[in-house]
């Protein structure tokens, strides 16, 4: 079947990126809580990403559209500023290597002015990955993984049906690190449920203390229709929390991550309410922002449900 181009679905930082698929859907699809759930994975031709880069290069350097290009390819490229490109879909890292080497070189290759490269990845894609072949990416502007951790209790894991526990994510986010790849990770407030709802905030932060990233971000849980976990709260076999809960969890994690030098935010469009600094830097300061809005309890405080999304 020809390869269909997948939404723009990406991190907030890469808004000024330009959005290269490489897949589309998710290969780790069993995720209970994510909207990529049932996907089907699907790889693109190496032949055909080169040629996408080529018309980019052609239109960038002499404004030539090809016909045969995705209107994205223009609608994007237009307003580019060259520096950063965003590797679509779910989890490109699971592209086969040499021919994501191949394709990395030849980008670099045509739009030299490139800085950063970014992916989303599984935790399960950086553990079959090498050293030398992280180190090898790294070289070709493969700069920074986006890795969702969603939550550092291995109860939680399981019940979404993960694929791996809070031991994996840390040896993942470790190894990507250790090869000098910048490491985001993303968690989820309110995963854990009304009854699980403090020890996943405890143990996130744990996890995050020994994963130790550049950047964290937290989002809150937004059921999605046709997933698992949508229909355990339909049924009230899962009980999602409150919003002033989700909260609380963040203070939790802000008060007991034990971060060396972390971007830490909770800017995401789901968020009730949303603090951002550098920890420990500025804890004290995130911590006093979070204590003021628990301690009025005004619902008008909060981002209203039609203004939050994914």
């Amino acid at each position: 079947m020809p390869f269909e181009r997948p939404e723009i679905i990406r991190p907030p930082s890469e808004w000024k990126s330009y959005f290269l698929p490489l897949t589309s859907g998710c290969s780790n699809n069993t995720c209970a809580f994510c909207n990529y759930y049932g996907s089907k994975l699907r790889v693109r031709k190496a032949e055909e990403v080169k040629e996408e880069i080529d018309a980019l290069a052609r239109y960038l350097k002499a404004g030539i559209q090809m016909p045969s290009m995705h209107y994205l390819v223009y609608a994007v490229g237009r307003s580019w500023d060259q520096k950063r490109v965003f590797l679509q879909d779910g989890d490109a890292l699971v592209y086969p290597f040499p021919k994501l080497v191949s394709i990395l070189a030849h980008l670099n290759e045509k739009i030299p002015a490139v800085e950063r490269i970014g992916t989303y990845a599984t935790a399960q894609d950086i553990l079959r990955r090498s050293p030398e072949e992280l180190k090898t990416l790294r070289d070709l502007k493969l700069g920074i993984f986006y890795m969702g951790l969603e939550s550092g209790d291995d109860e939680v894991l399981q019940k979404i049906n993960k694929g791996v526990d809070a031991r994996q994510m840390i040896e993942a986010g470790r190894k990507a690190k250790e090869a000098g790849i910048v490491l985001s990770v993303t968690v989820i407030l309110g995963l854990g449920g009304v009854a699980g709802s403090e020890k996943h905030a405890l143990e996130t932060a744990r996890v995050l203390s020994e994963i130790d990233p550049d950047y964290a971000g937290a989002l809150t849980l937004t059921l999605v229709p046709g997933t698992p976990l949508y229909e355990q709260a339909q049924e009230g076999s899962f009980h999602p929390i409150s919003p002033f809960r989700s909260l609380e969890e963040l203070k939790i994690i802000i008060e007991n991550a034990g971060f060396s030098n972390c971007f830490f935010s909770s800017m995401h469009a789901s968020n009730y309410f949303s603090v951002r600094g550098r920890l420990p830097a500025e804890r004290e300061r995130m911590l006093d922002e979070l204590a003021r809005i628990l301690n009025r309890r005004d619902p008008s405080l909060l981002r209203p449900d039609f203004l939050r999304g994914l």
